[in-house]
């Protein structure tokens, strides 16, 4: 199980978009990458499929390895470790190292 969800604020840790923060848009657990918000954009050639798209060159965000992201606690606003939590009622929750907030 990956410490980084579907939908949680991440920031670049490594690579060429180093600093960068952005909403995860989906995770490939298999592959051990995600797809983030504004970033690792690649250009990509595109021809229209139906009649109202537009052709040319745009650009797509490429998968990026988890390894290189670290999630933005809400509560602190710091980038973070991930910690896994039993609660009393036996959910498993995930929580910030550094505030011991609940995410």
């Amino acid at each position: 199980m990956y410490k980084i969800r579907k939908t949680d604020t991440v920031k670049v840790i490594k690579g060429k978009d180093v600093g960068k923060v952005g909403r995860v848009l989906a995770v490939f657990p298999k592959l051990g990458k995600a797809i983030v918000e504004g970033v690792n954009l690649v250009k990509k050639h595109r021809r229209p499929r139906r009649q109202d798209e537009q052709a040319g060159i745009i650009s797509l965000e490429a998968p990026i390895s988890i390894s290189n992201l670290m999630f933005l606690c809400k509560h602190c606003n710091r980038p973070t470790r991930v910690g896994f939590r039993l609660l009393s009622d036996g959910t498993k929750v995930r929580f910030c190292k550094l505030c011991n907030e609940v995410i």
